[in-house]
Parts: C-alpha cells; structure tokens; sequence
C-alpha cells in the first residue's frame, strides 16, 4: 500500500458533507442544547451559546463577510486568544468556503507579516489588544474587525444570516491553515481540507470515547490543532459541550471544573505540573484526562485515566493513542491508531528492533487523515513523504515488545556527545524519576573535547541541599557516562514557549559555566506572568 491523496470521486468517510454542514446538523438536532460556555477571568459572569446559536450568529458574520467581497478560497486571517468569536468566525469562514488562518497571538509583527503575506489574506478578525500590530503587519488588508475596539467593530460583521450565498458540498475543499515551525527558517502552513477537520472531529471523539453528556475543558489556544480538533471539533462531533476559558488557570481550575461538570480535559504542560501538585477538588466529574502520556502518576488520585497520545497538525489526529478500555504501558504514547499505517526506522530506512529507538513514520491518506500540502511550499510538501508515501514525522520514538511506543525526542534536539547520539528526553525522564524534581530540561553545551556535553536545568519542590548530588548519583546508576550531564542547573523558573514547552533555545543561550543564569531566571520568571498560554498562580 502506498499513501495516496483523496480525489474528486473516491469514497471516503465524508462525502457529500463538510465542516457547516456538519455545524447545520447539530443545530437542527440539539436546537437549545449548549455547545459553547464561555467563562471569562474578568469578574464577568459565563455565558452560554446553544448550538443553533452559533450556527445562526456563524451566518450572520459569514454574510457580513460576503457583503466585503469574501468568498470561496478566500484566506482570512483569525488572530485572536480564546473568546467565543473565534469560533463563531472560524465557522463563518466554512460557512463561505473560506479559509481560516489561525495564527499564534504571540507572533511579532515580522512574524504576522510573513503569515499576512504567505497566505494571501483579503481580511482579518482580531482583538483589541493586537488591532494595532495586525494593522502595521497586514496594512493593505481589505478590512480590520475587532473584537473590544482597536479597529472596526466585530459586530459590524454581522449581516442578515438569510444572505449567505450558496455554495456546493465539497469536502476536499480547503478549510483551515496552521502555521507550524519546524526545521525551516520560516514556520509552514499546514493546509487542512474540510474533509480532514471532519476526520478530526470523528477520530477524535472515538479516540477520546467522547458522549454527548461529555464537557471538555478548553484552555489551550483554539489557534492550535489540540483545543481546535482534539476538543472543539470533537465535541462538535458527538454534540457534548465545551467550557471555553482565556488560558490555563490554576487558582480557578477547581472551581471552574467543579461549577460547569467538567469531564474532560487535554493536559500539556502547566496544567500537568499544577495538577500534580494541588489536591483533587472534592466533587469533580473528569472520568478521562489526554496528554503526550499514558497513566499519569496523579491519576489514582483524581480517580481517572490518561489516555497518551501522539499527534502533529500534519496529522489532523493521533496515528498513536492509549485505550480508555484495556490497561496501557505507563509513561508511554500509546498503541498505533486503527486508522494509520505507523513504523520506526533507522537512518537507512531499515525497521528497528523492540526497545530500539528511531524515526516515527506515519502512513494515510492526504486531505483526509493527513494533511493536503504546505501552503505554498510543493518541494517542502514533497520532501516531507518518501517514495513510499510515508510521511517523515522527524520525531524519535523507541517501539516496545508489547505494541507501545515511547516518545524520545525531536531529532534536531539530539545531542552530538563525541561520537555518541544522546537523546535529551532519555536524560530527562532519568532525571524525572528523582523525588523532588518538578521538570527538566537538558540541553547541549559547547564542549573542547566532546563537541558538546548534556546539562540540565531543573526545578524543584524546594530547597534541598542534597538533591543535586541524588540526582548525580541517579544518573550514575542508570546513564552511560557520555549520557550524564555535566552540570545540574537548579532554577525557580524554567522558559516556556507556547503551550508551556520548555524553551530550550533560552536555555542553550545560558548552558555555559560562566552564564548568567540569574538574569535569565529573573526574565523568565517576568515572562511567566504574563504569558498568555498559562498562569503561575
């Protein structure tokens, strides 16, 4: 077998249906049933917004978009954190046969320019907040709207929904762009077709065994692919609800979970180190946490299950997940999915052994369960698949004898020690394992005689003299010595970049001996509370 693109004529999944039709379903058959409980952090009560409710305010702002010239294959900008209106104008872009460019709200203007550009965007939709910046990157734009001021209000959007032009079913037409960075100077954009955004509300909700009396928490930015398809879409699916929060919140998790019946939620990084470190609250209703890992240390504690998974925006959903059913190895992503082909090979393309690590390969079929190309990039989108057919993930994993896969690393993150191949991930989870330790992140560091040598960054549950020399000896025990860092660096703040992975690029920039580290922490410690993708307190 081969992996192929879908064409105008195959069967598959979905066809005669897209993404608004799947939205028209939902509100002709749970009319006055809740799809979306916005709960802002502003002291402002929650709101609630029924699926036919977002389906008729959808297009209501796809007719507005209509009047301004927008149609079919449009590309409209989507810069915005979470807020209902993302969702209500990521529909009306389906609605019209447009094409939703969501991007991150952390981009620099060079960066948004880039996006602007590369995309074609007739139009944008934003907030206050980053109306000025999308206007200096974007500024021959055919409109700016804005959600709270800054621009054209977002309400003028709206139009008689009566007005929105017809169009025909086509699900192998364009729906969504991501940008993702990889390898490249310049991040990607990932085109998704309607039919893979319906593959990923279907496999989604099957992976995550979702009803329609589930509710997803959603903190993690709907401008990627985890709270879009894995939560929203998903929901959507099944017709369950989602309670939709700016970001991640410590000090209102409990209570937010609590008051809305909470029971689902996909954790990634803050979120995890928070919940291992809080008491379950009393009367919670989460049957079911996902995240990068099967069976989390605190599970038996809340009295659920986390399911792992493994996934990329390339792949719409996860060609690796755990069972809700039947145990799973612990600490790792999962079995491959029933819906793709996966393998691990070594550098010359050859299968590895059980327990021997190498580069993840997925199989399926473009635009539908992997994605149609990068946005304007054929050489890019034809490097990214061998002769085969199967996509290049560039992700280390190791296969097991039981059928599980571990996760190792990125490759471009592995560390050159001499002649030896070290993952940063096998040194992190050693580390992991030493009581005390919160998280980690070891980095590559310039070295006379090895080229470079493994050190990492740590915090911890607190002050404790000695847990530096048990984590020497820990390494010690279970590392080779080219493996073993040669410095552990304790801190009160690690960097993170979006979506709380550690920021190893900021680490590098401090892994030598004569660093100044407390600077660094200082910084990372002011960019914490006011990173938008999670809240220290």
């Amino acid at each position: 077998m081969t992996s192929a693109q879908v064409e105008i004529g195959d069967l598959h999944p979905f066809g005669g249906s897209d993404v608004w039709q799947l939205l028209g379903t939902r509100a002709a058959t749970h009319a006055g049933r809740p799809f979306i409980v916005w709960q802002p952090y502003d002291g402002q009560p929650s709101r609630t917004y029924t699926y036919d409710e977002v389906h008729r305010e959808a297009a209501a702002t796809a007719a507005g978009l209509a009047a301004r010239g927008v149609s079919t294959g449009d590309r409209v900008l989507i810069h915005m954190d979470n807020c209902p209106e993302f969702l209500i104008a990521w529909f009306a872009c389906a609605a019209l046969g447009a094409v939703a460019v969501t991007t991150n709200t952390r981009s620099a203007v060079d960066e948004l320019a880039f996006y602007a550009d590369d995309c074609r965007a007739v139009g944008a939709i934003t907030q206050a907040e980053y109306a000025e910046l999308v206007g200096k990157a974007a500024p021959g734009l055919r409109f700016l709207v804005s959600v709270g001021g800054g621009a054209e209000p977002f309400d003028a959007l709206r139009a008689d929904p009566n007005d929105l032009p017809k169009r025909p079913i086509d699900p192998l037409a364009p729906c969504s762009v991501q940008y993702t960075s990889g390898t490249t100077s310049r991040p990607k954009g990932v085109l998704w077709t309607q039919a893979n955004a319906l593959w990923g509300a279907r496999l989604n909700a099957y992976h995550e065994t979702l009803r329609p009396d589930d509710c997803h928490l959603v903190y993690l930015p709907l401008f990627h692919t985890n709270a879009l398809a894995y939560s929203m879409l998903a929901s959507l699916w099944v017709g369950a609800r989602l309670v939709l929060v700016p970001k991640w919140s410590t000090s209102r998790f409990a209570a937010v979970s609590v008051e809305h019946g909470c029971t689902w939620i996909s954790l990634m990084g803050l979120s995890i180190r928070a919940l291992a470190g809080m008491a379950p609250p009393p009367g919670h209703a989460y049957r079911l946490f996902g995240t990068g890992m099967c069976d989390l240390p605190f599970d038996a504690a809340y009295g659920v299950k986390t399911i792992g998974w493994w996934g990329m925006t390339e792949t719409i959903s996860h060609p690796i997940v755990g069972d809700a059913f039947v145990p799973n190895r612990s600490m790792s992503m999962g079995r491959p999915s029933l819906s793709y082909e996966v393998k691990v090979v070594r550098e010359d393309g050859a299968p590895v052994e059980p327990d021997e690590s190498g580069e993840l390969l997925v199989r399926g079929v473009r635009g539908l369960s992997l994605f149609a190309e990068y946005l304007n990039r054929p050489e890019a989108t034809a490097e990214s698949f061998d002769a085969e057919g199967w996509f290049r993930t560039g992700d280390l994993v190791t296969p097991h004898a039981d059928g599980h896969l571990t996760f190792e690393n990125r490759i471009k993150d592995m560390l050159k020690v001499g002649a030896e191949n070290v993952s940063a991930a096998e040194v992190e989870r050693v580390i992991l394992g030493v009581p005390g330790v919160v998280e980690v992140g070891v980095v590559g560091r310039p070295d006379d005689k090895l080229d470079e040598v493994a050190v990492a960054f740590i915090t911890t549950t607190g002050d404790d003299p000695g847990l530096v020399a048990r984590i020497e000896e820990t390494c010690r025990e279970h590392l080779a010595d080219f493996k073993r860092p040669r410095a552990v660096y304790p801190m009160t703040q690690l960097p993170h970049s979006t979506l709380n992975k550690i920021n190893k690029v900021e680490l590098r920039k401090v892994a030598g001996a004569d660093a100044d580290r407390d600077g660094a922490q200082t910084r990372w410690l002011t960019e914490a509370m006011v990173d938008p993708s999670g809240e220290a307190g």
